[in-house]
């Protein structure tokens, strides 16, 4: 392997340079340590999200230092629910632990802006560096570092910790023997964008909870999952759908081609067809629920998608991902702290602590409503029975979303709390 001519080591490599690596490096690189931060793709680059923000992510993005009045943001100011002949509009709550408002910016800017605050900071970024497996201490079988395919060629990195960022592929995971849990649910996303000047404004994110495969007319399936509508502000949208593994239909459908159903079946002025369509439509896995543990191992972090982070309740990623890089960051500072050895090792076990206690119940809870709404039945008597109770709606906006306060909140607040108290540990 010919010898690289640019620094290899570093006190922490972060594999993955998505919204939870980048927030990594950033919070690493501030408090002065030397971070490398591992990127397979070039900036500016595409992936498959619904480019909306709740205000749980909004709050990540605030506590970063970010300026988000500019006009590359979109705000809105809750969520439009639409299903059984029922449109719901839903303001995010008031509360004390999360702005009041959402925001829309396309992942090609998000995670190009967050790669550069990195990089602010004082990270090292390397570009077009696709990891491909850990390097481990066959003595201690503990992660020293990474190999990768540079444009020099293979190269290895090195480092006494390392934080997956990588994605649902979770290469370096899988090669430290950290295998995912088939108990767990698992989502597939697919999305398009689309010109649209009726849509483009809007002030609510737009939720469709009847998603119907028609691919055997005489016998419709209702989906466990929705669809979404998120205006971009300028003159296009992005429209998608996410399905949950829990129907018996995963992996059996044609998502695209039931995104181009669902597409043809709504208002002509609207414009989503298929001339008003830009690019192709892509798709992604959605692993959720923590489907990957443990969090940390042998010198090896997992944050993101990397570690299941996705909710259960609605496939949002991007907050999670910050959120579990803040706690990760957190450890990784309270364990270089400290001289190596066991010292170390306590504080670097807090961070799967810290993930236990921020979402373990909340996400428990989660599985638990995933594999119920995979029944069609009760997917439909949900949608028929919930959507015209405003009150209803508004607990339920709060569960899925994961937008509650934990202490001194009003009753949706504490009926959320304590169903995250009752779910059962598995």
């Amino acid at each position: 392997m010919k010898a690289p001519s640019f620094d290899t080591s570093a006190d922490v490599i972060v594999v993955g340079a998505g919204p939870a690596g980048a927030t990594a490096a950033t919070y690493l690189a501030r408090a002065g340590i030397d971070v490398l931060l591992l990127e397979k793709s070039t900036f500016p680059r595409e992936k498959v999200c619904g480019d909306g923000l709740t205000p749980r992510g909004v709050k990540q993005v605030l506590a970063l230092g970010i300026d988000v009045s500019g006009d590359d943001w979109v705000k809105n100011k809750g969520l439009r629910v639409v299903g059984g002949g029922v449109s719901l509009e839903l303001d995010w709550p008031d509360l004390t632990s999360y702005p009041p408002f959402g925001l829309v910016r396309t992942r090609r800017d998000f995670d190009e802006m967050l790669a550069d605050l990195a990089v602010k900071a004082g990270a090292r970024m390397r570009q077009a560096t696709n990891v491909s497996s850990p390097i481990i201490d066959e003595r201690t079988g503990r992660i020293i570092g990474v190999t990768a395919k540079t444009p020099e060629g293979p190269t290895n990195f090195h480092a006494p910790l390392v934080i997956a960022a990588d994605g649902v592929s979770a290469r370096v995971a899988i090669g430290m023997g950290i295998d995912k849990r088939e108990d767990r649910p698992m989502g597939v996303a697919v999305r398009r964008y689309y010109r649209s000047d009726v849509r483009t404004h809007d002030d609510y994110l737009e939720s469709h909870l009847e998603l119907w495969d028609r691919s055997d007319p005489a016998k419709p399936m209702l989906m466990p999952g929705y669809g979404w509508i998120f205006g971009l502000g300028d003159g296009t949208v992005n429209v998608g759908l996410g399905v949950l593994n829990s129907s018996k239909a995963f992996g059996r459908t044609d998502y695209r081609a039931l995104l181009k159903t669902w597409m043809e079946g709504t208002p002509e002025e609207w414009g989503l067809r298929e001339e008003t369509a830009i690019g192709t439509t892509l798709g992604a896995a959605l692993p959720m629920g923590f489907n990957r543990t443990p969090h940390y191992r042998n010198g090896l972090l997992l944050i993101g998608d990397a570690g299941g982070a996705v909710n259960p309740f609605n496939g949002e990623g991007i907050a999670y991902a910050m959120e579990s890089a803040a706690l990760a960051a957190d450890a990784v500072l309270q364990g270089l702290g400290r001289p190596e050895g066991p010292a170390r090792e306590h504080a670097l076990a807090g961070y799967p602590a810290a993930m236990s206690d921020h979402l373990g119940s909340y996400y428990r809870l989660g599985n638990v409503f995933s594999k119920l709404i995979g029944q069609p039945k009760i997917m439909a008597a949900a949608t028929k029975l919930g959507l015209p109770r405003k009150q209803l709606m508004y607990l339920v906006l709060k569960v899925l979303a994961g937008l509650y306060d934990t202490r001194d909140g009003d009753w949706a607040d504490k009926v959320t709390v304590a169903l995250t108290k009752v779910v059962p540990r598995v």
